[in-house]
């Protein structure tokens, strides 16, 4: 059984990742308009999209606002390849380029904190379709908790607060899972919570684990 009553879990980047975008965005400019992007052309046009997005996805609290949200960034990424085209196109292309795809160790580590007794929440700053786009992606959580909807985005404590409500548990009985220390680690540990962050880079920081398959290792 695991000493935690509840695992949090952040969804970009910790549960769910954007699967090739910039080469996405090149096959579909392509295909669409015949347009050849060089690769910085098609990161630059992706990293404007992810920036805007970042920016304004604690505005999406509902239907009417994500899609003003979602055909802003559509928007931002037909202007940086150049090619001008309607709302409809605009938006085909978007939804093209930003294909969510969960991490292969996502699944195992959810099935495992389940397997230790504990329930599952995702904290994370996005938009109100969170729920639906892990869903998507196979992944089941017992509570999702986003910054539009809660009316607060990490590291402030409150998210954290939310989702600690939801699952009805107290803070010294639950665990954080991250991948960003300067958003989970501080918004977490501000709540009271236990933090882990997962670095899957070549040679992860002292302290963090590589992946989330050595979770189950810390729940006992």
């Amino acid at each position: 059984m695991s000493r935690y009553r509840a695992v949090l879990f952040d969804a970009y980047g910790t549960l769910i990742r954007l699967d090739r975008p910039a080469a996405r965005l090149t096959e579909a400019a392509g295909r669409r308009w015949g347009r050849a992007l060089a690769p910085a052309e098609a990161a630059d046009a992706v990293r404007a999209e992810i920036d805007h997005y970042a920016a304004g996805c604690q505005t999406a609290a509902n239907e009417p606002s994500l899609h003003a949200l979602r055909l802003d960034c559509a928007r931002i990424l037909t202007a940086h390849i150049g090619v001008e085209t309607g709302d409809d196109d605009a938006l085909a292309l978007l939804r093209e380029t930003i294909v969510l795809q969960p991490y292969p160790d996502a699944a195992d580590a959810l099935d495992a904190v389940r397997s230790a007794g504990a329930d599952t929440a995702v904290v994370s700053n996005g938009d109100w379709s969170l729920a639906g786009a892990l869903a998507d992606a196979g992944l089941a959580v017992d509570a999702v908790v986003d910054s539009a909807t809660a009316g607060a985005a990490k590291p402030d404590p409150e998210i954290f607060h939310r989702a600690l409500d939801l699952l009805g548990v107290v803070a010294s009985e639950a665990l954080h899972v991250g991948d960003s220390e300067a958003t989970d680690g501080v918004g977490a540990r501000a709540a009271g919570i236990a933090v882990v962050i997962v670095d899957r880079s070549p040679s992860p920081r002292p302290g963090a684990i590589g992946s989330l398959s050595e979770l189950a290792g810390l729940l006992a």
